[in-house]
């Protein structure tokens, strides 16, 4: 099937697209135990988001994860340094809920955060448990976003946990992470129920045909585009977006439109 995509024509030719920029709405920052990242700081990841395109990306601090004060206090300093071009979430670990609970009272201490980050399976705590729920109320209180890994089948961050989050905090946006990955049918169900659900294209790109399939049961209008930026490189994802039989407006949508209309409400 023969690609007119002008998008991916420019991206071809140049390496990015001037008339179409991405916003990364899922990174880390950071070093991760056990792995070895060749740029996990900011001069490193700058380069990369350079070469393809990246005009912003949103992160939540490897160190955050484990020890939540120290590793968003990084990410805000690196917010500081490169205003525009890294925006955060303030990750939070259940497993200590007094922490939960100092995070969100920071919260307003530091600009240009934009919500939270969740990982219910590497913290092995289900997403619906009562330790996230001040995070959760503070979300919904301020419209903020919540960005939760997500995983096909899981009994601790299974789709079905979003959904049942999104009836329940209805002003907080909750990007599924991975986009349920391998149970999709039941994630698309949920950003189809669900007006504050997004679908979150992180690692899904992988699975050939999923991005014709997000757009035409979901809506290429409820698909952010991520990476785990500096777990994998932003090139493959931008090119399984640019070489997808969808049109150039989808991947307007997908590359920056929806990350644009995200940010822009936290402003609004």
């Amino acid at each position: 099937m023969k690609n007119d995509s002008l998008i991916a024509a420019e991206f071809v030719a140049q390496g990015r697209s001037e008339d179409c920029p991405v916003i990364d709405m899922h990174g880390h920052y950071g070093p991760f135990r056990g792995i070895y990242f060749p740029s996990p700081y900011a001069d490193g990841m700058l380069h990369t988001m350079d070469r393809c395109g990246v005009k912003s990306i949103v992160v939540a601090g490897h160190a955050a994860l484990v020890e939540p004060e120290r590793g968003n206090r990084i990410v805000a300093e690196v917010i500081r340094m490169h205003p525009g071009r890294f925006f955060g979430y303030r990750a939070v670990n259940p497993n200590y809920p007094a922490s939960v609970s100092r995070e969100v009272e920071r919260f307003s201490e530091d600009a240009d955060f934009v919500g939270f980050k969740f990982h219910p399976s590497w913290h092995q705590y289900p997403l619906t448990g009562e330790a996230y729920k001040p995070a959760l109320e503070y979300a919904n209180d301020h419209n903020l976003l919540v960005l939760s890994h997500t995983w096909g089948f899981s009994e601790v961050d299974g789709p079905r946990f979003v959904g049942e989050l999104a009836t329940a905090y209805p002003r907080v946006t909750f990007i599924m992470g991975h986009a349920g990955y391998g149970e999709w049918e039941v994630s698309f169900a949920v950003a189809r129920e669900h007006e504050n659900c997004y679908l979150d294209l992180t690692a899904a790109y992988r699975e050939g045909g999923i991005i014709e399939q997000m757009v035409e049961t979901v809506g290429s209008h409820k698909i952010p585009f991520g990476t785990d930026l500096p777990w994998f490189d932003p090139h493959y994802g931008i090119g399984a977006v640019c070489f997808s039989h969808i049109t150039d407006e989808d991947r307007h949508n997908i590359l920056h439109r929806n990350a644009e209309h995200l940010l822009a409400r936290l402003r609004g």
